[in-house]
């Protein structure tokens, strides 16, 4: 026997910042046993484990419980800190309904008719879609199979009724990624653009990002940018990934993310996360000189 695993380990991050879809959870919205272990033994080695994600806290909370997860989450693009062991929502962050609406009408003056979605501040904040929005079911939006819409949430009533931390919006015969550039050149000042997924763009706050929400989080657990790995695979990542001392990239990730990113690892059906964690969990004998 080598009793190597006796040997210390010597894991170079204080904190790993994972993303969620694409990412952490696999096609089928699973995570796998082998990353599931890699994070546990970061944890083992002092580190701390935040999923930084662009759901909602309503649309995370299950997967966080399924985790066995206690500690804190960024949710909403940076908008949301939440307590998972206390099912607690620690700050928020609301995109002013003014100015959401206003976008809005901006973006269909340059565009024509787009579809959107509003997600609703809080714990239990739901996603309102007007008639020509798309459910994207893959990240986490609920109501896919909602009956018939009335004419009020057609002509967007309550998509501005409550507080609302951001904006999903839709272009028939544009790209996310065309879509995303016209809006940012329609009305990129008033508020922030960015990808977050197959058939999600966003509008957020102007300023935020999930390297805000991180920051925020790392500082309440003493931990600075310096001690950070973080992992991520679409363009709302790049802060996060940017912000962090090593930014890892999915193997598939959108190219945008591929060209900033330190490293770039499996993609999230291969075991990505644990692909990079290992190495770096491994035991190290002491020094020989000592």
């Amino acid at each position: 026997m080598s009793g190597a695993a006796s040997f210390p380990h010597r894991f170079p991050y204080r904190l790993v910042a994972t993303d969620l879809d694409g990412t952490l959870l696999r096609s089928d919205d699973t995570i796998s046993q082998r990353t599931r272990d890699a994070l546990v033994a970061a944890q083992a080695a002092g580190a701390e484990h935040i999923v930084v994600t662009g759901r909602s806290v309503a649309g995370t909370r299950h997967i966080l419980d399924d985790l066995g997860y206690r500690g804190l989450a960024v949710c909403g693009q940076g908008a949301q800190l939440y307590h998972a062991g206390e099912h607690r929502l620690l700050t928020s962050v609301t995109l002013d309904r003014a100015v959401a609406r206003h976008a809005v009408e901006r973006l269909e003056a340059g565009l024509g008719p787009v579809a959107v979605a509003a997600n609703r501040d809080g714990v239990d904040g739901e996603i309102v879609m007007d008639g020509r929005f798309e459910a994207v079911v893959h990240s986490g939006f609920r109501g896919a199979d909602r009956a018939p819409l009335t004419v009020e949430e057609i002509d967007r009533t309550r998509l501005f009724a409550e507080p609302l931390i951001k904006l999903y919006v839709q272009c028939p015969g544009l790209s996310d990624d065309e879509l995303a550039s016209a809006a940012r050149a329609l009305v990129g000042t008033a508020v922030t653009v960015v990808i977050s997924g197959r058939d999600l763009v966003e509008m957020l706050p102007l300023g935020l990002t999930k390297a805000t929400g991180l920051s925020l989080a790392a500082r309440r657990l003493g931990v600075k940018a310096s001690e950070t790995i973080a992992f991520g695979d679409m363009p709302n990542d790049i802060p996060m990934l940017t912000w962090a001392a090593h930014g890892v990239a999915m193997a598939d990730a959108h190219p945008e993310v591929l060209a900033v990113a330190d490293e770039i690892t499996g993609g999230n059906d291969a075991d990505g996360i644990a692909r990079t964690l290992e190495p770096l969990l491994r035991p190290v004998r002491p020094d020989a000189s000592a």
